[in-house]
């Protein structure tokens, strides 16, 4: 869809632009038209504005996910986000907040640059290889090709980016005690402490949450996108991305969810040189919370996750496509 409306993740071709583009005038269509370098910027700023606008909500989501590793029973079940966001507030101060936001933005910036740019040259290739790029009437082929590039951008993105992920959630992670004093210093003392591979703990949970989640995220945004703009392509950009943005982000977030705290709790595994909890796996990680927190337990945080979900995703596709708009103008005043 080359159209004012367009985003990232089916910029560039294929059965969806096809879809809407019979609506569209030809000048809109050359808008839109931008090169590499002005994808991977438009994705590595949008991803780094919405993330600092979401921080204090995706701090209380980590803090909420790792509770159950070394606390008992009563005091999990005495915890609210009201009584968390306080005890951040009177005991580390308001900025405390904002806790790893620069090592959020070091990671975000390349993340999503690579998830945005990758998706798009998956989608390019996944089309060639199965010779639908001139003609997208097969909506099954259609929708497999939007999973199959989510899924190997997010894993591409994630396993460039893995080791700023982890000393993420290991600077967010701390509270009064400060172990890790930046970047480079958690870097230098995982490294030194727990070897190279300390810097990779959760990968495989990672990868196997990370695919499902930007598949189900970017084929349910394209989907809802294309359809929204086929039958009411008047509708605003803002309105479309916003709704379709946050939409994506809820469904992928309830799918994937459990394999993200089990993630977090396996990145902070030795963690300050405190002792290892789960020494079992992925599996035998989700059958310890299950045995001593419940099912409850492996859907801890969720509530702020969902709140922080619907403006995160819906922040990053909106300034995606108004970059992209931005930096398409400047490209053909050249």
């Amino acid at each position: 869809m080359q159209t004012e409306a367009t985003v990232g993740v089916v910029e560039g071709g294929g059965p969806a632009r096809k879809l809407v583009a019979h609506h569209q005038r030809p000048v809109q269509q050359q808008q839109s038209q931008v090169g590499t370098v002005s994808q991977l910027i438009a994705g590595g700023v949008a991803g780094a504005v919405s993330k600092t606008c979401t921080a204090p909500l995706a701090r209380l989501t980590i803090l909420f996910q790792v509770q159950g590793m070394h606390s008992d029973a009563s005091t999990l079940r005495k915890t609210t986000i009201w009584r968390e966001a306080s005890r951040i507030v009177n005991e580390e101060g308001f900025r405390a907040f904002w806790k790893g936001n620069l090592v959020t933005i070091a990671h975000r910036l390349p993340y999503s640059s690579i998830s945005f740019y990758a998706f798009e040259r998956y989608k390019n290739i996944l089309q060639l290889l199965m010779g639908v790029e001139n003609h997208g009437t097969n909506i099954s082929t259609d929708l497999f090709i939007r999973l199959a590039g989510g899924g190997l951008a997010g894993i591409t993105a994630a396993s460039v980016t893995y080791p700023l992920d982890l000393v993420r959630t290991r600077l967010s992670a701390q509270r009064n005690v400060i172990y890790y004093r930046g970047i480079w210093h958690a870097l230098r003392t995982i490294s030194r402490e727990e070897g190279v591979l300390g810097l990779y703990k959760g990968l495989g949970a990672c990868l196997l949450g990370v695919g499902p989640n930007l598949a189900i995220s970017f084929s349910v945004y394209d989907t809802t996108r294309s359809y929204w703009q086929l039958h009411r392509p008047q509708d605003s950009t803002v309105l479309v991305s916003l709704a379709c943005g946050s939409l994506s982000g809820i469904a992928s977030s309830t799918v994937t969810f459990p394999l993200d705290l089990v993630r977090r709790r396996m990145q902070l595994e030795g963690a300050g040189g405190r002792a290892r909890v789960y020494k079992t796996g992925i599996l035998g990680t989700f059958g310890q919370i299950i045995k001593a927190e419940g099912v409850r337990g492996i859907y801890r945080g969720i509530l702020p996750e969902y709140y922080k979900v619907v403006p995160s995703i819906g922040i990053v596709f909106m300034t995606y496509e108004k970059l992209k708009q931005v930096l398409s103008k400047l490209d053909s005043c050249r």
